[in-house]
């Protein structure tokens, strides 16, 4: 890791210094909450229930500052090509940049052309929210599917306009499904592509096109697109005017504040999704304003690198006691593990220590009676990133959500507490057990305690909340990327697998032989072929 080889030593000093200490034992020092919390506006990071203490954390301050993130955080916003390997800028911020100034990429100003394309949607979207359409679906995927599709879930009390629906999957029941009972004629179709060549929507966009043209609908009318390719665009059949295209500095994990959150903008209205956009401003104004301390991105950031790198805590749970937010934990498994799943550094180096972590997770209160057990008395400590709305939406509910909140909270403490042996021994005396009985019994319900958590706490999740959330992450990842030394914005990753489908697609047609794969692929196409219509 270059110039940072000593911070990370001063780093694995500490863990070994303070692993065995209680996290409880922290808090017998009065104002660790507040001294170990973060906010911006009125949402509060609480990170007090973690190992980390103010030496740590001065640790990893120094961290930040060995990397550079300050100066690296300025290049990103001010349009540098960060993303050296493909040579872009990054300026996902630029597309929620409303009241900013300039941003200058090769010396161009791109905000005439963000806001442009924003006034267009604007239109757009409220036509259809004014036409007969009653129903939208999106085809896209990874970043062109998982954020609006995320976002949507989560904005459903502000829906007033057509209802959404998502295609994503290659597999002929995903678009089969979704467009069982949906009228042909009343329905908008948007094809999220940036290169319109994205063979798995590409295929679900032809069969939509077929199912529109036999029903009654008019694709020409009811076709829109989100990508740069106009010529691909047109022959596909879709008029100028109905797309909408993004830069290459724009990557598609990070698009849903541009075109690929049309769907989004059309279900909320131009006004909810001004407030998203508004909500992911406030974060960057935030991160680039407050010191390291008190900055809400960079301290999520660093509590991840404590876990993941120092600690060598594999995984982290995402849990948001938040229904609406059930697909959070697979847009942020994206974010993250596609943006920091790297094992090189930007000079092509290894990277010295563990990259990203496994990102999962679910809402609670489902999760705890899916995978808590594994997270209270499993051998393997998961950090667990908690965060929860002080006010739901159904008034008339509100007991349930008192309910939820207090689950939430009570998972944290309960992490951090546990129960010793000899309190698990009292309950079982109180049971009646007695002897080697009530000895073996005890141990089963012993919880080990101290292990990791943070909450994140907003006021109630609408569209100005979600764009801060969203945003966070964003420079999460950013933090926790340049502190590694990779290169967060390129997914070569992803590739290999494509270019080996599309070599295998003959195969498996039977139009080119086996015999060029291995013995294994070539066996399973093999069994494949012969129990296939």
């Amino acid at each position: 890791m270059g110039g940072l080889t000593s911070h990370w030593d001063a780093l694995a000093a500490r863990f070994g210094a303070t692993a065995d200490r209680s996290i409880l034992s922290l808090f017998d020092e009065a104002g660790r909450a507040e001294a170990f919390s973060a906010q911006t506006g009125d949402m509060l990071f609480d990170y007090s229930k973690t190992n980390i203490d103010a030496e740590t954390r001065a640790a990893l301050i120094a961290l930040l500052d060995a990397a550079d993130v300050a100066g690296k955080r300025a290049q990103m916003f001010a349009g540098a090509p960060i993303n050296d390997t493909e040579g872009r800028a990054v300026l996902h911020t630029a597309l929620r940049n409303l009241d900013g100034g300039p941003v200058l990429v090769d010396g161009v100003d791109v905000m005439p052309g963000v806001l442009d394309t924003l006034t267009r949607m604007r239109s757009f979207a409220q036509d259809i929210r004014e036409s007969e359409i009653t129903d939208v679906v999106n085809i896209g995927i990874g970043g062109s599917d998982l954020g609006p599709a995320m976002a949507v879930d989560a904005l459903a009390p502000y829906h007033d306009g057509p209802r959404c629906h998502f295609v994503s999957n290659v597999d002929g029941a995903h678009i089969a499904d979704t467009l069982r009972g949906l009228d042909a004629r009343r329905t908008l179709v948007i094809v999220a592509s940036k290169t319109f060549t994205t063979i798995e929507t590409m295929t679900n966009a032809r069969t939509a096109k077929a199912w529109m043209q036999a029903h009654g609908g008019e694709p020409q009318a009811q076709f829109a697109a989100l990508s740069t390719s106009e010529e691909k665009t047109r022959a596909f059949g879709i008029p100028a005017e109905r797309v909408f295209g993004f830069e290459d500095w724009v990557g598609g994990r990070y698009s849903v504040w541009g075109p690929i959150g049309l769907s989004l903008m059309i279900a909320i209205g131009p006004k909810g999704f001004d407030a998203f956009l508004r909500g992911g401003q406030a974060m960057d104004r935030h991160f680039q304003a407050a010191d390291w301390s008190e900055n809400v991105p960079a301290m999520l950031a660093l509590v991840g690198i404590w876990h993941a790198q120092v600690c060598g805590h594999a995984s982290r749970a995402v849990l948001p006691y938040d229904q609406r937010l059930a697909r959070l934990p697979d847009y942020l498994q994206q974010l993250e593990m596609e943006s920091n799943g790297k094992g090189v550094q930007m000079d092509g180096s290894p990277v010295a220590v563990s990259s990203g972590p496994i990102v999962w997770g679910a809402a609670g209160t489902n999760g705890q009676h899916a995978f808590y057990q594994l997270i209270h008395q499993g051998t393997r400590v998961v950090p667990c990133e908690f965060m929860v709305a002080a006010e739901g939406h159904e008034a008339e509910l509100a007991h349930h959500h008192r309910l939820l909140i207090a689950n939430c909270l009570a998972q944290s403490e309960a992490l951090m507490r546990g129960r010793s042996l000899d309190e698990a021994r009292g309950k079982m005396a109180d049971a009646g057990f007695t002897g080697d009985e009530l000895e073996r019994q005890a141990q089963h319900r012993v919880f080990e305690g101290n292990r990791p958590s943070t909450t994140l706490v907003y006021p109630k999740l609408d569209p100005f909340t979600l764009g801060q959330i969203v945003a966070l992450y964003e420079h999460r990842v950013f933090v926790e990327g340049v502190v590694l030394g990779i290169n967060s914005y390129d997914q070569w990753g992803v590739e290999l697998g494509k270019e080996l489908a599309t070599s295998l697609q003959p195969v498996i047609e039977g139009s080119a032989p086996a015999s060029t794969k291995d013995e294994s692929t070539a066996a399973l196409v093999g069994f494949i072929r012969r129990h296939s219509a």
